[in-house]
């Protein structure tokens, strides 16, 4: 019988005739290895490059997104789990590309070159070698983002094509791979050299935890002695799955770490935390700021070209003169990504129909995939993303859904809970006249949400004005604004995000140094909600709602919220509700429950 070595990622599985190794993604056939589902991708669209996320290589490019299925490493607390572990891998929902097809949307799209992200390449590898030869002939760019446990005879074969790289690390030790399936850190370390040497841009990020912080100034440590210019991108931890949210270090915290860090390298970059100044570049000569960035999503930025002055002087910092640290030309203008599009906005979709379809009652990891497919065809995004920014909208997503999955009586039954609480709420709050001034902000105090969002609704259905609708700011899910702008708004109350937030300790010491000086911080009138999820992603937006009337309006809506969490969750989820078990995840109701497939298989984590 026929038996080789895999060559393409650090694991070497052996393989047989038939078989396949630890991914599921290759197996050996008459002797050669080859990809089960070769040519299929699940994105293949143009994105900025800065959503990869890379920050420093052609600022403000287009480049065209590609991702498919799998991965070859299985990280805890993935925000990428619905992408790696439950689409199916030949579903119908992946789109058939040739080589020569992807460089065609390319060229077509006027894109500067091709990135593969949010799936790790090695997942793809002969595909994306294949792409990459026949980018680099028609003049592309090509870059991914990856965790690096390259083979190194896979990284040779890529690496003349290769012009940017983002490694993503899983920390600083043998342990931290060990936790992600691999074995050890030194073949990642070995291969960011090997690149360095190369003369291929690097960018480094790393996922910073609680219990990880060590590790992460390990790395930086040993960034400084390859070299100081290298990006490092500090990833602040997100707990998806089985992730506890006591691992989710504050923003605080987080800036903390990256000031330390600074002080072995250039350019130290914070990610999932918007409203943090710490996405943007500062001259490493004079410390003035050079280039402004914004948060985009989840482990996304977006260039603010007009606001960043040394791109707008040639690339020199205009203080001192000094050039910046960038590779390669400036965009003369910034593409904006539509609905879900770029990135992991694709992710967070494709969680908020799982949410929908877990409170039915579906158990079972294909029954989702099924719907996921649906969503993924037509204008199913943009349909998605209209309804939800809208509660009597979202009901008709529930429908939807619920007979996709063949729940139309448990749709029906989720639906009939929430438009019974939005009407009551509704009779309750008819003739309210004295509707608090309310402003909504993400992760820090001067990132306003967008206008058009599902929380601006939820402030006025619990008798609020919402401010954020008087703003006229873009981004994605919205926009920093400045202090003047805050004070000029005058809120009598702040309302922090469920999903990226900060305590009211915090906020209060941020808008103190900030001379942030309005009724809502004099009053100490600041809103964190219980729990995640209770604002947007989920149908456990309803607590949220329900939260807010009850402090806006506690003589119209006398209720105990902690006490209907503990309704809704027996009754659509059937188990307690318990907030320190509560994640980042929209779908999962608590960081300890599984699919029927994961407990049948014994697949729990510990």
């Amino acid at each position: 019988m026929t038996e080789m070595t895999c060559p393409i990622c650090e694991h070497q599985c052996r393989l047989q005739d038939g078989t396949a190794g630890r991914c599921g993604l290759y197996e050996l056939s008459n002797g050669q290895l080859v990809e089960r589902q070769p040519d299929r991708y699940l994105v293949a669209c143009p994105i900025s490059i800065e959503t990869m996320p890379m920050l420093h290589f052609q600022p403000g490019g287009k480049f065209l997104q590609l991702t498919t299925t799998g991965c070859n490493f299985d990280c805890p607390g993935c925000i990428s789990t619905v992408l790696v572990k439950e689409m199916n891998r030949d579903s119908c929902a992946l789109e058939v590309l040739t080589p020569q097809m992807v460089i065609d949307r390319a060229l077509d799209s006027d894109c500067e070159g091709i990135a593969f992200l949010m799936n790790d390449p090695l997942a793809a590898f002969p595909r994306f070698l294949a792409v990459a030869k026949l980018a680099s002939q028609c003049g592309l760019s090509v870059g991914c983002s990856t965790n690096g446990y390259f083979s190194a005879a896979a990284l040779d074969k890529l690496v003349p094509y290769l012009d940017f790289i983002n490694f993503g690390m899983k920390g600083f030790s043998d342990s931290s791979y060990q936790a992600c399936g691999g074995a050890r850190l030194a073949p990642v370390l070995r291969n960011i050299e090997r690149v360095h040497d190369a003369g291929i841009h690097i960018e480094v990020s790393c996922v910073y935890q609680r219990s990880n912080r060590n590790e992460v100034m390990a790395l930086g440590q040993w960034l400084s002695r390859l070299d100081r210019q290298i990006p490092l991108q500090v990833m602040r931890f997100l707990p998806f799955e089985g992730a506890t949210i006591d691992e989710e270090p504050s923003i605080i915290e987080a800036e903390a770490l990256c000031l330390e860090l600074q002080q072995g390298l250039h350019h130290v970059y914070l990610f999932n935390s918007p409203g943090s100044t710490y996405l943007n570049s500062y001259c490493r000569d004079c410390g003035g700021e050079v280039i402004r960035r914004d948060f985009y999503g989840p482990m996304g930025a977006k260039l603010l070209l007009d606001q960043s002055p040394a791109l707008l002087a040639g690339g020199r910092c205009p203080q001192c003169d000094v050039e910046l640290p960038v590779k390669g030309t400036v965009a003369a203008t910034i593409f904006e990504e539509g609905d879900f599009q770029g990135g992991y906005p694709l992710t967070r979709a494709l969680e908020m129909v799982e949410a929908m379809l877990i409170a039915m009652g579906v158990v079972r990891q294909q029954d989702v995939a099924r719907s996921w497919e649906s969503l993924l065809q037509g204008d199913g995004l943009q349909v998605l993303h209209q309804h939800i920014q809208d509660p009597r909208r979202y009901l008709n997503a529930l429908h939807s859904f619920g007979r996709q999955a063949g729940r139309p009586v448990a749709a029906t039954q989720l639906a009939d809970y929430l438009e019974r609480w939005l009407d009551n709420l509704d009779l309750a709050m008819t003739g309210v006249t004295d509707r608090p001034r309310v402003y909504y902000a993400m992760g820090k105090t001067l990132f306003a949400i967008g206008p058009g969002r599902l929380e601006n609704r939820l402030v006025e259905l619990a008798g609020g004005e919402s401010l954020n609708r008087q703003l006229s700011v873009g981004g994605r899910p919205g926009r920093r604004l400045t202090v003047d702008k805050l004070n000029e708004l005058n809120p009598q109350v702040i309302v922090m995000s469920a999903f990226m937030s900060s305590s009211k300790e915090d906020v209060l010491t941020e808008c103190a140094a900030l001379g942030i000086d309005v009724e809502a911080v004099r009053n100490q009138r600041i809103i964190v909600h219980p729990a995640a999820g209770w604002d947007f992603g989920s149908p456990r937006w309803i607590l949220g709602l329900l939260h807010l009337a009850s402090i806006f309006h506690p003589e119209r809506c006398r209720i105990d919220v902690l006490d209907e969490a503990q309704q809704f969750y027996r009754r659509f989820y059937g188990v307690d509700f318990i907030a320190d078990r509560v994640n980042r995840s929209f779908a999962k109701p608590s960081s300890d429950w599984y699919w029927h497939e994961q407990k049948e298989a014994g697949n729990l984590l510990a």
